[in-house]
Order: structure tokens, then C-alpha cells, then sequence
């Protein structure tokens, strides 16, 4: 009975050396010079890249002035920063919670201007001159907003993460209707997932601290 003869062994320097060849004659690497000995750094590596093929801009700064949480702050960002990355990264706000990052969870949510915004899915130079609220400037000293309060009472978090987008998104809807039916609570916190399906408890604890707050509390 004849053996089976194996396939000849390919050398890794020979393979490396063939797909390497074939990637420069079909134009993959773009121009970028090879080295026979020695590793170029990542740095020098994309100085080598022609400008289409380094997937890069360069950062272009401003100066904003807004408001947040009753402190006016004038920081430089960068123009493709996000509401969310300047209050948790240069601000160290990290109470608001990016969760999805593209606007569809609402764990980010703040409340500017009076109205509820997902701040991943604003510029923070969007925000010049803007008055900001997150879940930080609720409290004041120990003592806690009747939102926060509410969930608290009415259980209306589990693991917590989303919580506060919900409250600042039923805080925005407080300031705009002291008095809101069910309905206007159910919609205030339909662009908030909670994935723990609290959702009796959220309703309950806007609607409780609703009545709170119109009895001064």
C-alpha cells in the first residue's frame, strides 16, 4: 500500500517573504518603504503612510464657555469631541454613563438648556454658552433631589448603570410640566433602556416626585 506523500514544507521566511511581494506589486502598502533589517516604530511607520492612507486628522482645539451644574468652565477641546467625553474626561463628571456611544441608550443623558440631550451625540463645542445639568448638580449637600429621592423609595433601579439618564430625563420633563400625567413620564424616559426592566419603579418615582416637588418638598 503507497504511503501518501505530504505536501512540502514552506519555509515562514519564504511564505513572509511571497505575501510581502504581492502586496507591494498590488499596491497595498501604499508607498511605504520596506526595511530589510530593523522594525520601523509605529510612529515612524504612519510618518511613512501617504495622508489618504493614515485614516487620521489632526486635532483642531477650542476654546468653549458653558455652564455646568451652576460653575462657568471655559476648557479647550477638541473639535470632535463629544458632550460626554468633556464632562467625564476634563471635567471628571463620570456620573453620566456612556453605555451605547451612538445615541440609542440613553444612559448619557443630561439636561441643557432645560431639555433632556443624549451627550454622546453632541459636540462639545455645540455647547458654547450653554447651561449644562448632570446628575452631580442635583444634590444639594446631603441633601438629595426629590427625583433621586423617589427612586430610592420607589425602587426604580437594579444594577444602577442607566439610572442616571432616567432622572435627568424625568428632571427635563419636571422642569418643563410640574404636574405630568403617567403618559408624560412614560415618554420623558422613552429614549432610556433599562436592561434591569425597572421601568414600574422609574414611572412610579417620577411621578412621586412630581407631587413632592409641588408641595415644596
Amino acid at each position: 500500500m503507497r504511503q501518501q506523500q505530504r505536501p512540502p514544507r514552506i519555509a515562514r521566511r519564504t511564505l513572509l517573504k511571497a505575501v510581502g511581494t504581492a502586496a507591494a506589486a498590488s499596491g497595498l502598502l501604499g508607498g511605504v518603504r520596506i526595511r530589510r533589517r530593523g522594525r520601523l516604530s509605529g510612529q515612524a511607520l504612519a510618518a511613512e503612510l501617504p495622508p489618504a492612507a493614515r485614516g487620521y486628522r489632526p486635532a483642531v482645539m477650542q476654546a468653549v464657555t458653558l455652564t455646568v451644574n451652576g460653575q462657568q468652565y471655559t476648557v479647550e477641546v477638541d473639535t470632535r469631541d463629544t458632550l460626554a467625553n468633556l464632562l467625564r474626561e476634563r471635567l471628571h463628571l463620570t456620573g453620566t454613563h456612556v453605555t451605547c456611544d451612538r445615541g440609542e441608550c440613553g444612559a448619557c443623558t443630561v439636561v441643557v438648556d432645560g431639555r433632556a440631550v443624549y451627550s454622546c451625540s453632541v459636540l462639545a463645542v455645540q455647547m458654547q454658552g450653554k447651561e449644562v445639568l448632570t446628575v452631580e448638580g442635583l444634590a444639594k449637600g446631603d441633601q438629595l433631589d426629590p427625583i433621586q429621592q423617589a427612586f430610592i423609595e420607589c425602587d426604580g433601579f437594579q444594577c444602577g448603570y442607566c439610572t442616571a439618564g432616567q432622572i435627568m430625563s424625568i428632571k427635563a420633563c419636571l422642569m418643563r410640566q410640574p404636574d405630568p400625567t403617567e403618559a408624560d413620564i412614560r415618554n420623558a424616559v422613552a429614549g432610556n433602556i433599562c436592561r434591569c426592566g425597572a421601568y414600574p419603579g422609574i414611572i412610579a418615582a417620577g411621578l412621586q416626585a412630581a407631587k413632592v416637588q409641588r408641595q415644596g418638598g
